[in-house]
């Protein structure tokens, strides 16, 4: 549980990241089977111009590239907003075996609303991976990091031009 912990702490400074170089306040790290980070990815969508540019998505995509299936089962996924259904699917598709996410997407629906750059879906990513053919471990939301969390969403949705 702790090491979940500093490792989400690692995503919320990759979530400060991602706005400082233009972009929605997402971040996301894939951690090997012993714990050791592998990758690291903050949302891309505005500065690269891909609607599909979501932290995890990313990520995904670079692992997929790296590593097999039977590895990446023995990863795991942390980010600091729970995936939404386009990220859960490329998780699941990727062959993940455990997501850590610290706050839950219809959190992040309460505090963004209905702004366009973020139009959350109030989609658990445990139902989108209970309706596939793999178990993926899915751990969170973190109660105890939502004050850092949401402070930087909280900051970047406030003072965004709409």
């Amino acid at each position: 549980m702790d090491a979940d912990i500093a490792l989400l702490r690692r995503t919320i400074a990759l979530t400060e990241s991602a706005v400082l170089h233009g972009n929605t306040p997402f971040g996301a790290l894939l951690a090997g089977p012993d714990g050791s980070i592998l990758l690291e990815q903050g949302n891309i969508e505005i500065t690269e111009h891909d609607c599909t540019g979501h932290a995890e998505t990313a990520l995904v995509r670079q692992a997929s590239r790296l590593f097999s299936k039977d590895f990446l089962a023995m990863c795991s996924l942390y980010t600091s907003v729970e995936p939404c259904a386009m990220c859960a699917g490329a998780i699941y598709w990727s062959g993940i075996g455990r997501v850590v996410y610290g706050m839950s997407e219809r959190r992040l629906l309460e505090l963004t609303g209905n702004d366009p750059l973020n139009p959350t879906m109030d989609l658990p990513c445990r139902t989108i991976f209970a309706s596939g053919q793999r178990n993926i471990v899915v751990v969170g939301p973190f109660l105890s990091l939502s004050t850092e969390i949401e402070a930087v969403h909280l900051s970047f949705w406030k003072h965004h031009e709409h």
